[in-house]
């Protein structure tokens, strides 16, 4: 089975989640009439992965300029429960696409943010959410940690789609429970825009043989809400350059990486081809060794179907 994939390399509207919903809806109909069927966005691409602020935090201190940053960063934010989300159901549903879409997600019950991947599909609408389980040093300040009910694949008439966001991807186990549930295509939105995360998207083709879509925003200090660039003065090497790409599960690269400008990464992926390189290394099964290697993940749900 072949599958036309997108991955979507754009500066997000920050802090704006209006104006973050109508981008999607406008980039995910491009992407559907050049033939697309599976749509990722970047890591918090709705409102912005809010790189370079401080949020006016010292260890010891805070500041009522960094509340007030952190409160219109929450405002901005996605509720599962809210309009947003019937919103993106439509778009994926109008397209005929599957949307995998990276938001700073607010929890209503208690009111914590969670750095997620938002997962949609054109028949069955929202099929869940991945809450980033570790976010990385000082994303600590804005995100809470997920859990293991978010370690999740969804089988679907595209193949078994499922992933982690950014350093995640750095936690062997946190893979490893992607291995187990038959990872396919492997979803890796991420703020990383280093050379090196080209290698890491290989490492992971060949270690889970599946095809790896990473996807990156490309940011600079006009993409900023004017009222907030004074902050970025010293942040010139916080900038993303994207670095977008995609990996076959022989390691090939397909398609990327691409830095330095905006831009829709597209690709043909042959299913079968992750069946055929696991001649070579099947990390669930040959490979596995439970006699050598013990492997428990309590709380962690099965694969998911999406109703078809």
């Amino acid at each position: 089975m072949k599958v036309t994939v997108g991955v979507v390399q754009e500066s997000p509207a920050f802090f704006d989640r209006e104006a973050g919903l109508e981008q999607v809806a406008e980039i995910s109909g491009r992407c559907a009439a050049m033939g697309c069927r599976l749509v990722l966005f970047p890591e918090s691409f709705i409102p912005g992965y809010p790189r370079g602020f401080s949020f006016g935090a010292r260890i010891g201190s805070r500041t009522p300029e960094g509340r007030a940053q952190y409160a219109e960063y929450h405002r901005n934010s996605l509720d599962a429960s809210g309009p947003e989300k019937a919103f993106l159901e439509k778009v994926a549903r109008e397209h005929g696409l599957y949307l995998a879409i990276g938001v700073t997600e607010k929890d209503q019950a208690h009111g914590s943010l969670y750095c997620s991947l938002w997962y949609f599909s054109p028949t069955s609408g929202f099929l869940g959410s991945h809450r980033k389980i570790k976010p990385t040093g000082t994303e600590r300040l804005v995100w809470a940690e997920g859990d293991a009910s978010g370690l999740l694949t969804y089988e679907t008439p595209l193949g078994r789609i499922g992933g982690l966001i950014c350093w995640e991807n750095y936690m062997p186990l946190a893979r490893q429970a992607m291995y187990r549930k038959g990872v396919q295509i492997y979803l890796a939105p991420t703020a990383d825009a280093r050379p090196g995360w080209t290698a890491t998207m290989q490492h992971i083709a060949l270690e889970g043989r599946c095809f790896v879509l990473g996807c990156n925003q490309v940011t600079s200090a006009a993409t900023y809400p004017e009222h907030y660039r004074d902050q970025l003065r010293d942040s010139g090497e916080d900038f993303s350059t994207g670095g977008s790409v995609i990996v076959s599960p022989s390691g090939d690269i397909l398609e990327g990486p691409l830095f330095g400008e905006a831009g829709i990464l597209m690709a043909t992926l042959d299913l079968e081809q992750t069946v055929a390189h696991k001649l070579d290394f099947d990390p669930n099964g040959h490979y596995t060794r439970p006699d050598v290697f013990r492997y428990d993940a309590p709380g962690q749900p099965e694969t998911q179907k999406d109703g078809l």
